[in-house]
Order: structure tokens, then sequence, then C-alpha cells
């Protein structure tokens, strides 16, 4: 019979989330906090903050500090705004913070984090989609949000024009995203 460690018990789920684990993911595979706090003593992992940890054993990566801004918000989270808009590759926006959407009603009870700008909104499953393994605002998601969070707006033409080209954006989509750039103009004026 294989027997199999907890660092691997690890290492297993933080492959799917950039090398990243928290407590209770590791008690759902069956690591005790007293395990994950031992492997910390012994330098096995590493503690980033209260219920996060990394495992040293999957390699980082570029967009690390997205996951760990996800799993900092919780499971319901997802990638928003600005943070989506850059993610989908469809402007030149080049975030200084981390936008993160949960819903409304969801209780976050642990310290802010600097980097991260926590929104609340509840939005339907089918606008969310996956990029790199992690939870991203749709691109007309993405763009909506940047409209009325007062992106530049020949940054969301951009996003538009370019998110149509790719097909991540369809006609319609595009009309109605237009329609509140035009609409928001307006209000500005």
């Amino acid at each position: 019979m294989e027997v199999i460690t907890d660092i691997e018990k690890l290492r297993e789920v933080a492959l799917d989330q950039h090398g990243f684990v928290t407590s209770s993911q590791a008690e759902e595979v069956g690591v005790s906090r007293p395990s994950l706090s031992y492997l910390v003593k012994h330098g096995r992992i590493e503690r980033l903050e209260r219920g996060i940890y990394r495992i040293p054993q999957v390699h980082a990566t570029e967009n690390d500090i997205y996951q760990l801004a996800l799993l900092w918000a919780g499971k319901s989270a997802f990638l928003s705004h600005d943070t989506a808009l850059a993610s989908w590759d469809i402007c030149d926006i080049n975030p200084t913070v981390i936008h993160v959407t949960v819903p409304k009603r969801k209780r976050i009870q642990k310290q802010g984090r600097g980097n991260v700008v926590l929104h609340r909104d509840d939005v339907s499953a089918g606008d969310l989609r996956w990029w790199d393994g992690m939870r991203v605002a749709s691109p007309s998601l993405a763009v909506r949000q940047s409209i009325e969070r007062g992106v530049s707006s020949h940054i969301i033409v951009q996003a538009i024009e370019q998110g149509r080209t790719r097909g991540l954006i369809d006609k319609k989509q595009a009309a109605e995203l237009e329609a509140e750039l035009e609409a928001r103009g307006v209000a500005g004026k």
C-alpha cells in the first residue's frame, strides 16, 4: 500500500492554484492544522498569512499574486474590473492594484490587503470565465465594471474593439457597452 505524505497531498491542491493552499483546503484533503504548523516550522511549506500557505515544490509564476488575492477573498471571489481587462489582454491597461469582486453578502473577516481593492456585486455564473486556473469576469463584464469605475474612455474603446476582433465580445454586447460608455460621457458633461 502506497503512503501519501501530507506534503504530497498539499502539492496536489497547490498545483491547480499557483502553489498556494488554504488551511481549509488542507483539512479537506486530510492535512491537520498541527501538521501544517509542523511543516512550516521545518521549512517544508511557507505560511504567507493567516490560513494561506505556499508550497515551494510548485514553481512560482507571474500570476501568483492574483491567485493569492483570490484565496484571501474566499471561494466565491473573482478577478474583476481593471485586473480582468488586463488578464484578457484586450487593452493597454496596467492596474496598480488587484481588483477582486465577491458577492454582496460575503463577509470578509480578515484584515485588508494593501494591493487588493475589494468590490461587492452579485453576478451570474454566465458572466464569469476561467483564466489561468482562476475565476475572472467575462470580457463584457470587465468592460462594464471599468466603465462604471471611470476608466479612461480610450482604454474602454480599445477593449471593446479588441474584444470584438478576438471574438470575446459579440456585436450585441459591443453595442450595449458603447451605449453605456456614451451615456457616461454625456452624464459626465
